[in-house]
Order: C-alpha cells, then structure tokens, then sequence
C-alpha cells in the first residue's frame, strides 16, 4: 500500500463545478473546492465563515436598492419599491417621497448619478430626477430639457415613414395639422413637433390624421411638407431605456420605441439635445444599426462609452467626442438581459454585466495589444454558484462582487486580477434575497423572511442573519426589540457564549443567566467540501482509498464541525490536557488540529472530509494536509 501527503493551501479557484470532476489537469482543480457555501474566500487562498447581516428596517415591499453617494461622508441608501422611495443614512430612515415606479416596473428601473443629482429611467415613465439639497431635503421631479423662448431643445424622430406629410391650415396661432396617414393618438395631446424647421405644440387630438396645434414658432407656409419630427420621448412613443454620462455630456441610450439609438447632449449642458449645425460641442444622434437587433439595455462610461445591447457589445469613440470625431465599433456579440436591467459595475479596469443568457457575468477588458475589448465568461467553471443573475454590485473595499440570485440565493465573487484570483462561492440565508447594493463601504441586501421584505447590512462582527446585537452597563435576561422576527426560532450569542435556540415571543427573548451583551438572530451553515483527491497525479483512477489523518490549520477560529468519514462530529479545539470551561466564551484558536479516520471508500468522486457549521462563532481555514492511503 502507498502512502501519499497531499496539502490543500489555496481555495482561490473558488466553488467548481462536478462537470469538473474529470479534469485533475486543470490548475482549478488543485486550487478549487466542490461546495463553498457561505464562506468568503481570502486573496491569501483561505476561507472564512461570511458576515452575517445586520437588520436594519423593514421595507414597505419588493424592490430595488440603489446606492446615492454625493462624496466619501455623504451617502445614502434608496430603497425604491412600490409607487414609494424610502432613504436611509447611516442606517436611519431619512425621507419617505412618492415614486411613479410600480412593484412591476422597478426591475426595468435604470439610473446614473453625477454630484448630487439622480437620473432615473424607465421605458414606460417619465424619466425623473431626484436631488438631495444643501439642507438635506429630497426632491423628485421629470426631467426638463434646455428651454429657450419657449424652444424646447429635446430629442426629436420622424417616427412615421418618409414620404407622410403634414399640411398645415395657417403659419401662426391655433391651427391643425393634416396628415397624409394615420399617425397620431389621444397620447400626442402636450407633445410638441418640428415641423418644416418651426416648433409647435399639440394641444388637441381630432383624429388619427388631424390634430390641433399652437405654434410657438410662426410656420413658413400652407403647403404639405415631409419635414416635420415629433419628439422622440412622450407618452406614446416611450421613455429613455439607460442613461450615462461621457465627456462632460449626458447619453440616453435607447427608448421603448427607439431601441437602438443613443442621443449626447451638448458638451456642459447636460439637458440641451440641440444638434445645431454640427459643431462640435453640439448634440449627437445615432442608431446602432448592424446584422443583428442591437436593443440598448445598459451603458458604462469608461475609457470608452461602453454600449451593452441585447445581441452585441460596443464601444463609442471619439477623443474629445464631437459629431464629427464620434465613431461606434462592435466588439463582442454576447449580449445583455432584455427582462430587467442590472447595472454593469467596473471592477480593476474592467466592465462586469449579466449576459442574455441569464446564466453567466462577463468581464468587458480592454486590451492595448488588440486596440478593442474582449468578453470573458467569469462563471465558466462555476456556473452552479452563479445560477440566474437578478442584481449585483461590487464591494471595493473587501473585493467582492455580490451577485444576486433568481432562487433568492447570491454569490460572491473574490476577485484579485493581478494576483490571478477568480473565486466564487454560493451563500443562502434563511429566506430570498432579493436586491443588493454597495454604499460607500457599505453592503446592503433587501431579503424577504416570510411575507415581509428588510433592509439588512453586512456586519463583520455577526455571525447571525438579521441579527441585532446590544450592551448593557447591568447583565440582565430579557431581551427585547425582536419584533422582526416574532415567531422565529433565534440563535443567541451571549456574552460570547452560544445559547440554546428560543423562540422569540412578544418581541423579547428571555436568556436563563444575565448578560451584558448578545447577538440574536436567525442561524445560518457554512459548509467547506474539497474535491476529491487527483487522480490524475500518484492515486490513479478507480483505485481504493482511505484518509488517514487530516491537519487543518485555523485561524482565530472558535469551533470546528467535521465529517471524516463516519458523519459529522464537533472537534475539539483545545490543547491536549485542556478541560473546556462551559460558561465561558470559546477560545479563538490559532493553529494545526490533527484529526485521524477509519475507513476506506470507493467511489473517486466522493470528498475524504467535509466542515459543516453552524455554531455562530468565528471560523477561518488556511490550508489542510491530508495523509492518504491507497490501495495498490
């Protein structure tokens, strides 16, 4: 028999998929595990059990977290749910204002953010504009474009085919407009049209061919002409589908009824379209026309105004970016989801979006060498974790990226470029989680736990979900200010000991000795499998083997559930001779524990050990060293 020590001392490949089970010649495999669930991974090749989530409030419903960050002191939680934007600062409710949006349409919702000012659309509604004052008072509002002698300078398109026209019945004043088709509906009534170069305002509906019309500029003449243009954004014609800003302008990219076209304002006036004579701080206005339909879904400002649309990826260039310098290249043909709009989010130089399949994140990278942009499938080998994409957000400051679930169920993403770490691994909570956003360095999560919907916060210092922790100056038993989970069986950390589960009633637990501190909240299983061992190295396929003793070195961690082989068993943290002291907090161990089993097993994809816990308590793992015997 041949004995063979393997060391296990990087986890950075992250959670794999079994597809992978035959591939030991991948560097994934020796690097990757095959279930990493609720555990952040470390750019050191660790894992560590995830932080658990802080309750902060509960929401008014479904909906969408959006960050509001004017500068690094100031920022702010929205969370826009039906017909209702609730703001949070520094985890307090702030303002409560009225929203168009319903529960429905907040999936379409996209929006952009410059200084104090936040730009928001939807195909479907007025696009709207809320501002946070010097005072701190919040204001939503439409959008107005530049005016000017009551010229509104806004987007226009002939929507009708070219050879339509329009026969004026005067040149001022009140007057209809006759079309040579059927072009107009009750909607147009507000609208506004350019007709022979002279701006008028529809103010009544007569027919599907007539309507009524003040002209704000005196028309030239009577006669039927096929230039006119109606305004390319109103009740009938659809709302901008994105929005961005680029150069020192604002793009609108897309619209319900103009899909594949982008509009730039003038260069400074963000609100001024007007195309003028082509100069170069004048406005631009462009369809994204190819082989394929090119439906703009989202768009990232970057070194280039990156242009995501349902087939295709593009770049808009143009250094400065003028009418006559503008030029737009495809790059990759992948492709964005149609059914909601999830914000691409740049992580170290890169451009990361939910593809259309709705089964995978794609990295947008630049590279000098080919002058374009590349598309790279980053849940390739883990599509499991990944599952169907709803929401995500990046966390700078812990190099994270938070990917919400269709299931109610979110990834992470570990991501160190340079130092070649991709990790992913799957998190659940006791209920469905539901949006996510990064604030400042801040990460919130709205997570429905039965028929309600709350904010909850990423704590580093919890190892419970929708926990709330508290001190007091006097030890006491009762605990109250559980009103969130009333009904709920809670786990209870108390002065660092962990407690039987209760049952939460009137809002309060009752603890059997006095504490001065707790952590109460709903638990939640951290679990680390390893792949089996390579069979593609000394083992050999389909040969017996056993494990022979395992070191697992730890980091400031306080207990360890591991299954060997003969189920899942608690291990002692403790140095040989130590008698553990019951109602005392759990030493944080820092170290090798040394863990023998029995046992042998046939079949070459099954794991030689497994950690599963729950206990909320500290947990980090560096590496294991495994002693292994097989069979010859």
């Amino acid at each position: 028999m041949t004995r063979i020590r393997e060391l296990k001392t990087t986890f950075t490949a992250g959670e794999v998929s079994q597809e992978l089970l035959g591939r030991g010649d991948l560097r994934a495999y020796d690097n990757g595990a095959l279930t990493l669930k609720n555990v952040f991974i470390q750019p050191t090749g660790g894992v560590t059990r995830r932080s658990g989530l802080g309750y902060i409030d509960t929401a008014a419903g479904n909906g969408k977290l959006i960050a509001f960050e004017f500068n690094t002191e100031q920022t702010a939680l929205l969370v826009v749910t039906d017909n209702q934007i609730d703001i949070y600062s520094g985890g307090v409710k702030e303002a409560t204002i009225s929203a168009p949006w319903s529960e429905a349409q907040v999936a379409q919702l996209a929006w952009t953010q410059s200084a104090d000012t936040l730009l928001l659309v939807h195909p479907d509604v007025h696009p709207k504009k809320l501002v946070r004052s010097t005072g701190g008072t919040w204001t939503l509002s439409d959008w107005s474009f530049f005016t000017d002698a009551n010229i509104v300078y806004q987007p226009y398109f002939k929507f009708a085919g070219s050879e339509v026209t329009l026969t004026p019945s005067g040149t001022s004043g009140s007057i209809t407009l006759t079309a040579s088709e059927s072009v107009f509906a009750a909607g147009h009534e507000g609208t506004r049209l350019r007709v022979a170069g002279s701006e008028v305002e529809i103010t009544d509906f007569d027919s599907a061919t007539v309507v009524t019309v003040t002209t704000i500029e005196d028309l030239p003449d009577t006669n039927p002409t096929i230039d006119w243009f109606e305004q390319a954004l109103s009740p009938v014609r659809g709302y901008p589908v994105s929005v961005a800003f680029h150069q020192d302008r604002l793009v609108i990219g897309g619209s319900r009824d103009l899909p594949n076209r982008l509009w730039f304002s003038k260069s400074g006036d963000l609100f001024n379209f007007d195309l003028g004579e082509g100069l170069d701080d004048e406005g631009i206005e462009f369809a994204i026309l190819s082989d394929q339909v090119n439906a703009i879904r989202g768009m990232f400002s970057s070194r280039h105004l990156q242009v995501f649309t349902s087939g295709a990826e593009w770049m808009v260039t143009g250094d400065p970016l003028t009418p006559t310098s503008v030029q737009i290249r495809r790059q990759t043909r992948t492709g964005s989801r149609i059914d909601r709009y999830i914000p691409p989010v740049n992580v170290d130089g890169a451009t990361l979006y939910a593809a259309r399949s709705g089964r995978a994140i794609h990295e947008f990278l630049y590279t000098d060498l080919e002058q374009a942009y590349t598309s790279r499938d980053l849940a390739l080998l883990s599509r499991d974790v990944l599952g169907s994409p709803i929401d995500q957000d990046y966390d700078q400051k812990n190099r994270l990226l938070f990917v919400v679930r269709e299931d109610g169920k979110f990834a992470s993403l570990t991501v160190y470029r340079a130092e070649g770490v991709s990790a992913w691994t799957q998190h659940e909570t006791d209920g469905l989680v539901k949006a996510v956003a990064v604030v400042g360095d801040e990460t919130y999560m709205l997570v429905q736990r039965g028929s309600d919907h709350f904010i909850e916060l990423f704590d580093d210092t919890l190892h419970l979900d929708s926990a709330l922790s508290g001190e007091v100056g006097s030890p006491t038993t009762a605990w109250g200010g559980l009103d969130h989970l009333e009904g709920e069986m809670v786990s209870i950390v108390a002065d660092g000991v962990v407690l039987p589960d209760q049952q939460v009633q009137s809002g309060s637990v009752t603890l059997s000795e006095p504490a001065s501190s707790v952590q109460i909240g709903l638990a939640y299983t951290h679990v680390i499998e390893p792949l089996p061992p390579n069979e593609s190295g000394n083992i050999g396929a389909g040969r017996r083997l056993r494990l022979v003793e395992g070191i697992f070195r730890l980091q400031q961690s306080a207990a360890l559930r591991l299954d060997v082989g003969r189920g899942l068993k608690d291990i002692s943290l403790l140095q040989f001779g130590e008698d553990p002291i019951l109602d005392e907090p759990a030493p944080l161990v820092s170290g090798d524990i040394s863990v023998r089993a029995l046992g042998w097993q046939k079949d070459g994809t099954t794991p030689l050990w497994r950690i599963e816990q729950t206990a909320p308590l500290p947990f980090t793992l560096l590496s294991v060293s495994t002693e292994i015997k097989v069979n010859d």
